[in-house]
């Protein structure tokens, strides 16, 4: 909703929802200061019982040809930044969502590939979860990054290695069709 009147004080004015216990910050293409002003004020209301929650740190989407759109994380940085405190995140790369899929259904880690475009998500979450890793060339990461990191030594840095990369996801169709 719009906040209501042009100055910061009437802003103050905009009802709350009383049975809000979380604030939760994903994708919006319409995200706004409006917006931003209530998400902080739901949680200077609840304190440390209104939690934040974000989807992901992705900080830009990769668009066709090179191009590319602030990410979701540039949306949970706004609000952490302006709440003073740090959002808990159910996406990649933390490893919430997985535990939540092999709760629910018989995953062997053994036998399941996380295929991914970015190293600091995609790669460093299935790394983390024991699951075999496949990188996609097609999106923010390039294979000097990779090669990079792979010769650093640096143990963080070598989690976000793929076992497997290959140039486009169409690569496995042939794979796929045998």
């Amino acid at each position: 909703a719009a906040l209501p009147g042009p100055a910061p004080a009437d802003w103050l004015q905009a009802p709350l929802e009383p049975a809000v216990r979380a604030v939760l910050v994903g994708f919006d293409e319409h995200f706004s200061y409006a917006k931003l002003c209530q998400a902080l004020r739901y949680l200077l209301r609840g304190g440390t019982e209104c939690l934040l929650v974000g989807t992901n740190r992705d900080h830009r989407l990769p668009l066709e040809g090179g191009a590319g759109i602030p990410g979701t994380g540039c949306l949970v940085k706004a609000v952490e930044t302006a709440a003073q405190r740090e959002a808990f995140i159910v996406g990649k790369p933390n490893r919430f969502m997985f535990d939540c899929v092999a709760e629910e259904f018989p995953v062997d880690p053994a036998r399941t590939i996380m295929v991914g475009d970015r190293l600091d998500t995609d790669i460093l979450m299935g790394n983390a979860c024991g699951l075999t890793t496949l990188l996609t060339l097609t999106g923010v990461t390039a294979l000097d990054e990779v090669r990079g990191h792979q010769d650093s030594g640096c143990p963080a840095r070598l989690s976000l290695v793929p076992d497997y990369y290959v140039d486009s996801i169409a690569d496995l169709l042939p794979a796929l069709g045998e």
